[in-house]
């Protein structure tokens, strides 16, 4: 009976473990989009990690969520809900949405999070 209960234990105890992204940001960060392939990002967006294998923010314009259920250190977000409000950055919104949606590694290093699309593409965000 012993030997069964060990690996049930771990079975639970890996079964409540968070591989996602969110597992491995920094607890209540929300990170703010600094650049975008080397470029300054001019307009808000943020990302942040609210619960396994779930991302949200604010883009320039509005709200955003998707899931995010790959395994750290890959990036799969399933397609961006957002509210629809209009505004002046609405053209920087639209980048951010695109290029979020083409990346495919993140990495977390102290407040800065970086997400690449191993092509060359990165999004460069720092926490607050």
């Amino acid at each position: 009976m012993k030997n069964l209960l060990l690996p049930a234990g771990l079975l639970l105890l890996a079964a409540c473990a968070d591989e996602t992204s969110s597992g491995y940001a920094t607890p209540g960060a929300e990170y703010h989009l600094r650049e975008i392939n080397g470029a300054a990002f001019n307009a808000t967006a943020t990302i942040t990690f609210p619960e396994k294998g779930a991302i949200a923010g604010r883009g320039p314009c509005n709200l955003w969520f998707a899931d995010q259920p790959a395994p750290y250190p890959w990036f799969t977000p399933s397609p961006i809900t957002s509210s629809e409000i209009g505004c002046s950055d609405l053209d920087q919104e639209q980048v951010f949405f695109t290029t979020l949606s083409t990346m495919d590694l993140i990495e977390f290093s102290g407040p800065v999070l970086l997400l690449s699309d191993g092509e060359g593409g990165k999004m460069l965000f720092e926490a607050r």
